[in-house]
């Protein structure tokens, strides 16, 4: 606004109070305001009967899907302080106990437990119980 305007804007605000009209019923070019438009709830497509229908995906489809494994031997809080000490040596100790199975993630899904096997040079997983609820999503990563 220039400084015209806004002696427009005082103006007309002086002449409302001295007519006994509310400030609310000016806007910036001293006129009465224009009524908004009335407002309405949108309307929505129902996309689940869209996207799915009948169609059923063969699951021969899927199978070639390549989905991320996770090992998780433990876990730990630490302050930051402890952190910046870590160095070449240092030992985490881990909330879990020697021979206790570990967590296997299917993406972020606990899919089934374990124990650490030495496979030559490379570390395996033997899988020692498949969960029920693979399919649920884990209550570490639902928080």
């Amino acid at each position: 606004m220039n400084p015209a305007e806004i002696d427009a804007l005082v103006a007309s605000a002086q002449a409302a109070k001295a007519a006994g009209q509310p400030l609310s019923s000016l806007n910036e070019g001293g006129a009465a305001p224009v009524a908004a438009p009335a407002a309405r709830a949108p309307q929505f497509t129902d996309f689940e009967q869209t996207m799915l229908g009948n169609t059923e995906v063969p699951i021969g489809m899927l199978l070639d899907l390549t989905l991320p494994v996770s090992i998780e031997l433990g876990r730990t809080s630490m302050m930051v302080q402890e952190i910046l000490r870590l160095g070449r040596g240092s030992v985490i100790q881990l909330d879990r106990l020697a021979g206790e199975p570990i967590e296997i993630y299917v993406g972020e899904r606990r899919f089934a437990e374990g124990e650490v096997v030495v496979l030559g040079e490379h570390f395996g997983v033997r899988i020692t119980r498949v969960l029920a609820n693979a399919g649920a999503p884990s209550a570490a990563n639902a928080a």
